[in-house]
């Protein structure tokens, strides 16, 4: 367990960017999911 939080302390700044870019990514999915879905509501109307 004291290993663990050495490696947590020592890597704060990579852990952190870590967790940003994974918040990004998931929000892109979630915008390209939505978009898909609006695109194909807009095609079946026409």
């Amino acid at each position: 367990m004291n290993s663990l939080y050495d490696f947590f302390s020592n890597n704060q700044l990579y852990i952190v960017l870590f967790i940003a870019i994974v918040i990004w990514v998931g929000i892109f999915i979630y915008l390209f999911r939505i978009d898909k879905k609006l695109t194909k509501l807009e095609n079946r109307d026409e």
